[in-house]
């Protein structure tokens, strides 16, 4: 998975929420937006909490908007969708939308 930009940015904010998950939270520190990091799926499980945690978090983002609440909110969509096709591939399902079954 591909994280650049504002996107990088504002996922670092949260590092210390993922500092239970296996050294996920020194591998975001560490990432530079190249090449794309790997993840494993509990990574994905992992990001995905903190994206949507942070999102409902007053304190971080208390109007609900601006650049750095849709970057998280993008961000967190595009997390789980990979979620998803990770735990269909594992289950034998679809591994993309709209793939035939």
């Amino acid at each position: 998975m591909l994280i650049t930009g504002r996107e990088l940015t504002e996922l670092k904010k949260f590092t210390g929420m993922m500092c239970e998950a296996f050294g996920l939270d020194g591998r975001i520190e560490r990432y530079k937006g190249t090449p794309p990091t790997g993840l494993y799926r509990w990574d994905l499980d992992c990001q995905e909490m903190v994206t949507r945690d942070a999102l409902d978090d007053n304190a971080v983002y208390p109007k609900r908007s601006g650049p750095g609440y849709e970057t998280m909110k993008w961000l967190g969509l595009r997390i789980r969708e990979l979620r998803d096709r990770a735990y269909a591939e594992m289950d034998g399902g679809p591994t993309a939308p709209g793939a035939p079954e």
